[in-house]
């Protein structure tokens, strides 16, 4: 096999690859040899089939196998061999020509192709002594988890039907019939509390008064703030039947109310309330802590990132960013920018993620950091966990099966134990802060930019753990969401 370089430009390669005839010739034999005491053909003793007929049956189709074979083993070897690591799966180049293709798979010509790829630059591993980081810290006060239990009662707090006219904070059922546009959208059966403000402003106060069979048309105008920019400041109607009026029963906060919830004593709710506060707040801080470390990271290290790489992480961003504008109604214009500006600042956003993941990386490799199976095992478990009871035994043979998807989950690991090894080795400082200041978005920086989205996307992951975290945190708000229907069914 001989091997010549024919591309040498920054991070690109190309290496040609010749695989002499007789080499190929050798190959091919073997296989035949050791397919003739195996086949069974008639008119033939087992072992007895003269090579040649073998050949002339299955001679094309073991060369292709051969040839699969050197494609696949050579591919990986030649690069390692020489000391390099491919960014992507490389490209493999061969002959087009179906005469010449012909002459290989019978033996008859040289194999030749050609390896396109583009390399992972060497990276030093610089020292981390002048990384300083400040995590905010909030304490969570008694006053935050008592209000946080006094939600999550709300949510089992019993209602009685009650007689007579609907005030507020009594529960009403409610059918409707929206209209916006002359497009109708329904809803059956949906619990309302009356001054919960889980309805567009307005639809609430205006069934105040009703009781059970009353007809109600209620005209409603969706505030021009609105999160889908297509309803923004359009008038709405509904046509609402009032099937029930119910009145609350008392609030109760004791052990009872906990063992409503299947917990076993009030004591337990409040921990559980305090640990998932404290575990939203936490994400939080984590992520302002490593979006400091990342940005001194980005500031030390400084160097050519594949460009198919950045290709690939910027069409998955760029597909985000359409699905989220598409989804909110919304246009690049909406955002105070233009297409072509958006993809200037997407595109410096991926060349920054696929800087710092390659710094990672190396950091990670060098510190031997690694994702144990266990803990790939629990993460599996935690991402299945999300799907739909029916959909998880699908979802998990899904995962199983596919390595690509497995690598998925595995990343993120490596990167959060690569952080948590650095945050070991740097110098960090606790601040004390408030609830609105650890809140606060820090990204004031970003702000003069015109591509607002790229000032989105680059939060969103905080943006989603610390969600994530609010929402498990925010029981009574999971429950309360059903009652969001007619505006989101009007979406």
């Amino acid at each position: 096999m001989q091997v010549t370089e024919t591309l040498n430009s920054g991070l690109k390669r190309e290496i040609k690859i010749t695989v002499p005839a007789g080499d190929m010739e050798a190959k091919l034999m073997a296989r035949l040899n050791d397919a003739r005491g195996k086949v069974r053909i008639n008119g033939f003793r087992p072992g007895k089939v003269p090579v040649q007929h073998l050949r002339k049956m299955y001679g094309k189709s073991f060369m292709a196998e051969v040839v699969n074979e050197i494609l696949n083993d050579s591919t990986r070897s030649i690069i390692s061999g020489r000391g390099e690591k491919a960014a992507m799966q490389p490209e493999v180049i061969m002959t087009e020509d179906e005469k010449e293709a012909e002459k290989i798979l019978a033996g008859g010509a040289d194999f030749e192709f050609r390896l396109n790829y583009e390399v992972i630059p060497a990276i030093e591993v610089k020292d981390f002594s002048d990384i300083k980081v400040t995590r905010q810290v909030y304490d969570v006060p008694e006053s935050e988890v008592d209000d946080q239990v006094k939600r999550v009662a709300e949510s089992a707090r019993s209602y009685e039907p009650k007689e007579g006219k609907a005030a507020e904070g009594d529960r009403v059922s409610i059918d409707y019939v929206g209209k916006i546009g002359g497009e109708a959208f329904a809803g059956t059966d949906q619990p309302l509390v009356l001054g919960s403000k889980e309805f567009i402003p307005g639809f609430e106060d205006q069934l105040v008064g009703t009781k059970a069979g009353d007809e109600k048309q209620v005209t409603v105008t969706f505030p021009e703030n609105y999160q889908a920019a297509h309803l923004a400041g359009k008038e709405a109607t509904f046509d609402v039947t009032v099937k029930e009026v119910a009145k609350p029963g008392a609030l109760e906060i004791n052990d009872e109310t906990a063992k409503n919830l299947g917990l076993e004593s009030l004591e337990r709710l409040r921990e559980i309330v305090r640990g998932q506060i404290e575990n939203q707040f936490g994400s939080m801080t984590r992520q302002k802590v490593k979006r400091q470390l990342l940005d001194q990271l980005d500031a030390a290290y400084s160097f050519e990132a594949p460009s198919k790489l950045v290709e690939a992480e910027f069409n998955n961003i760029w597909a985000q960013v359409n699905r989220d504008l598409e989804a909110a109604g919304r246009t690049f214009a909406d955002e105070e920018t233009t297409e072509e500006e958006a993809r200037a600042e997407y595109m410096r956003l991926a060349e920054r993620r696929v800087r710092l993941g390659l710094v990672l990386a190396e950091i990670g490799e060098k510190a031997g950091v690694t994702v144990s199976d266990d803990e790939l095992q629990r993460g599996l478990f935690e991402q299945v966990r999300r799907f739909p009871a029916n959909q998880q035994q699908e979802a998990f043979e899904f995962y199983r099966s596919n390595p690509e998807a497995i690598n998925s989950l595995r990343a993120p690991m490596f990167e959060e134990k690569v952080v948590d090894y650095l945050l070991g080795q740097i110098s960090v400082e606790d601040v004390k802060v408030s609830k609105e200041e650890l809140m606060a978005d820090d990204e004031e920086a970003e702000s003069a930019s015109k591509a607002k989205p790229a000032k989105k996307a680059s939060s969103k992951k905080a943006e989603a753990k610390a969600g994530e975290a609010a929402g498990e945190a925010e029981e009574p708000k999971k429950k309360a969401a059903p009652k969001k229907k007619a505006a989101k069914d009007a979406e």
